[in-house]
């Protein structure tokens, strides 16, 4: 009986650390599709537009901190993403990514991001003034 329940507890422990393995490299491979997307671009002019207020003889302790929280984000995420994409998926939007077309598109994100908050921030206020209309 004592066999039988250490072969059980065998199976269960190789397979968990299967499964963490797996689940490991998939983050990974998240994370690494999420920074072909173009998001660090985004998060290093974040970080530069805040530590913009920091005296210049502290900047690049700041800078230096304030990346170090980079990894924390990438790892929050890609649970994001690992809840919506299969691997499989993740593995071939990583695939685009890397093409010449995936690599343009990274590139002009966040520019088209900041472009298209604009408009919708013109178009919320357009609405809203229709709405006042109906007040």
């Amino acid at each position: 009986m004592k066999n039988l329940l250490f072969a059980c507890l065998f199976v269960v422990g190789t397979v968990g650390q299967v499964f963490a393995q797996d689940n490991s490299e998939f983050k990974n491979e998240t994370i690494n599709f999420i920074k072909l997307t173009g998001s660090t671009t985004a998060f290093e002019t974040a970080i530069s537009q805040i530590g913009s207020m920091v005296s210049e003889d502290k900047k690049e302790v700041y800078m230096e901190e304030a990346k170090g929280t980079l990894d924390g984000l990438y790892e929050k995420m890609a649970g994001l993403y690992m809840a919506e994409f299969t691997r499989e998926e993740i593995q071939e939007l990583t695939e685009f990514y890397k093409t010449d077309l995936g690599k343009k598109l990274a590139n002009k994100q966040y520019g088209l991001a900041q472009k298209a908050m604009m408009f919708g921030q013109s178009w919320g206020m357009e609405v809203q003034a229709i709405a006042q209309k109906y007040m």
